[in-house]
């Protein structure tokens, strides 16, 4: 794998302190023990890199370094704090969720340093909203199809107590419906490890081709880090936006393209 090409195909903005790249899913951003990542490569090349964040293996689009560590600091920190704004593109091969959902459930870690959630799942508990045909709650893995919004919690008693736990919250937008298949619009509101994968996967919902729930998956993983907001102490505070748009084969599976309003929407 070549980093000039990689940085040549992939670069979605780039200024005297920050490189967004639109990564490929199956390259890790930093740490691989048994194979090349994007830092190493770039080290290889002569350019110095230091990520702001990360996204998994599998996960395909937006990754954001800084140039150089003086800017490191204040843009980790931003990610800490919460106030970057991340949205991103999940496609379950599912149908039935509403138009819009909170999935509040924490997280801990299990055998293995697997990500669960935090509670059995019997006592996950989702409340509907907005339809008088849907239910009031119910089971987790019940259809919520028909309704506005949906909720799923646990209460505070089933939250585990043996283990350290970490509150997580994740809200979504449904943005298209296609054969036997769902394209959401996430936002982790907490930024925790694997946490929309394991959100959805918990609520009935798996991201389709995830190998976290899938041993023997067909395709590749349908989650994409799709826009990204940060402040840029380097430009006066200015708010940088950037995006990276998901190619045809993510989106083949609901429509070759979305409506330009539907997207604006989704956006917001």
């Amino acid at each position: 794998m070549d980093w000039a090409a990689i940085r040549r195909l992939h670069t979605i903005h780039e200024d005297e302190a920050v490189l967004a790249l639109d990564k490929p899913a199956g390259i890790s951003v930093m740490g691989e023990r048994h194979d090349t990542d994007l830092v190493r490569l770039a080290a290889d090349a002569g350019e110095e890199l230091f990520p702001v964040h990360r996204i998994d293996k599998v996960t395909s689009g937006i990754v954001l370094f800084a140039k150089e560590l003086r800017f490191h600091g204040d843009l980790t920190r931003q990610f800490q704090r919460r106030t970057v704004d991340k949205r991103y593109l999940a496609l379950t091969r599912t149908r039935g969720l509403p138009a819009t959902g909170t999935i509040d459930l924490p997280l801990s870690v299990g055998r293995k340093s697997r990500v669960r959630v935090a509670a059995n799942r019997a006592d996950i508990t989702a409340s509907l909203f907005g339809s008088a045909d849907a239910p009031a709650s119910g089971h987790p893995l019940a259809s919520t199809e028909g309704a506005d919004e949906g909720h799923w919690s646990v209460p505070p008693e089933a939250v585990f107590g043996h283990v350290r736990t970490y509150p997580s919250v994740t809200t979504f937008a449904r943005l298209r419906e296609g054969g036997e298949h769902t394209l959401l619009a996430a936002t982790p509101r907490t930024g925790r490890r694997h946490q929309i994968r394991v959100h959805l996967a918990w609520i009935g919902h798996p991201i389709d081709g995830d190998p976290l729930f899938d041993k023997a998956p067909a395709t590749r993983t349908f989650l994409h880090s799709w826009r990204l907001a940060f402040d840029a102490a380097w430009a006066g505070g200015a708010r940088i936006e950037v995006e990276a748009p998901p190619d045809a084969d993510f989106l083949a599976p609901v429509g070759d393209r979305l409506p330009a309003d539907l997207l604006e929407d989704a956006r917001r």
